[in-house]
């Protein structure tokens, strides 16, 4: 592999951040290197879905659904209460796309394509093992001893971030927020055509999901709150127990099959208390822990850090590295820092049965709740817009989805 020696910017992990950055950067006419110890396409361990929030992001990037292979558009929401209550929620038609779900193999490929189509000098298997933070500019050594130098690094190196502990950020003995669990499945019947999420009722404030994918396909899992009714430890004893719960195999249908072996993985949501820079460096993705504490969804939440450190670096300029710190910092405590803590005040209803039950109750009271729950579930909005009135727009949650045709 050739890594060019400098850039104007080096990024640390091709995932959705990663490549945020690196296009975003690219588009304003800099040198960008990004850099990934994997080889694309490779698999993330993920629930695949995609809302609203990050669906315009991938479209404002320049991604297209004819790029990603398994690209599945959604519809319709189906919500089971701790009661088995399933409140239908319905996604706009005819609008655009409000709610994809698409493997992050295909998804991810896609975006790092279209880094390098934007001019990104793409350098696969290329494993960080050394960071010097200099004054002037920030020099990673790679496994094979070249070198690459660049007034500013961007970290979207995961949740266990070599980055961090290269620098000394760190956060030592962390393991997540939250765990998640995932099998792909083949042959499922008609009714996962649609997404189901079942809020059962010790997985609270967890939950249960199936996620349709092309050809009779699913991502089927369920996600814990680290410290809650279940430990990390009993998931995999509790899976094949899911599977054959009543309500549960009716929509995956009799014919179901697991297409791979399932697979577990951590997930952070702190990006409220998280160091998210230092030096030159700058953290984003799942490196920011920013995580939606709720549902667990951060490609939206990766994406949008990215792009929001790429314009830090841009506004900064390669000789004002306290400006571009403050400037990143300042941007996460304004776009993403409200919708966490609106998130995390919702779980503590969600924990309990009695808190889901009304929710889900309330959200499907009137065909008013249920068109409108739908897209804020699925950040058409962001979560907490209602405190944060500069975020008010006439067409509130009455804007067109992405892809528009």
């Amino acid at each position: 592999m050739f890594v060019p020696p400098t850039a104007d910017v080096v990024i640390v992990g091709a995932g959705p951040a990663g490549a945020a950055a690196a296009i975003t950067m690219a588009n304003a006419g800099r040198r960008v290197v990004l850099l990934d110890k994997a080889a694309f396409p490779r698999d993330k361990i993920c629930g695949d879905g995609l809302t609203t929030g990050a669906l315009r992001l991938l479209e404002s990037l320049g991604v297209h659904p004819e790029a990603v292979g398994s690209w599945t558009p959604v519809s319709d929401i189906h919500v089971s209460s701790p009661s088995h209550h399933v409140a239908t929620f319905p996604l706009p038609r005819n609008q655009g796309t409000y709610a994809v779900v698409a493997r992050r193999m295909d998804l991810d490929a896609a975006i790092v394509d279209r880094a390098r189509a934007c001019g990104v000098n793409v350098v696969e298997r290329a494993e960080v093992v050394g960071a010097n933070d200099r004054a002037d500019r920030v020099v990673l050594t790679l496994a094979d001893g070249s070198t690459v130098a660049a007034p500013y690094a961007i970290a979207a190196d995961g949740m266990w971030s070599p980055m961090r502990k290269l620098l000394g950020t760190a956060e030592v003995g962390y393991l997540g927020d939250w765990h998640a669990f995932r099998q792909y499945f083949r042959n499922t019947g008609p009714a996962t055509r649609d997404l189901w999420v079942w809020f059962e009722p010790d997985l609270l404030p967890g939950y249960a999901w199936s996620f349709p994918l092309p050809e009779g396909g699913a991502n089927v899992g369920f996600g814990i709150q680290r410290g809650a009714k279940i430990a990390t430890k009993d998931m995999k004893a509790l899976w094949p127990q899911l599977l054959a719960r009543p309500h549960i195999a009716a929509v995956l249908g009799p014919d179901a099959e697991p297409e791979s072996r399932h697979q577990a993985w951590p997930i952070p949501a702190r990006v409220d208390t998280i160091t998210l820079t230092a030096g030159r460096v700058l953290w984003v993705g799942d490196a920011a822990a920013a995580t939606d504490p709720m549902t667990g969804e951060g490609i939206g939440q990766a994406l949008q850090t990215g792009i929001l450190a790429a314009e830090a670096v841009l506004a900064g300029g390669p000789s004002n590295p306290s400006a571009v710190r403050r400037s990143y910092e300042q941007a996460v405590t304004r776009e993403l820092v409200p919708d966490h803590r609106m998130s995390m005040l919702l779980i503590r209803a969600l924990k309990h049965r009695r808190g889901a039950r009304i929710a889900i109750r309330v959200a499907d009271a009137t065909p008013w709740t249920r068109r409108h729950f739908g897209r804020w579930l699925f950040e058409d909005e962001p979560r907490a817009i209602a405190l944060t009135p500069r975020r008010w727009h006439r067409k509130f949650l009455a804007r067109d989805g992405a892809y528009r045709p």
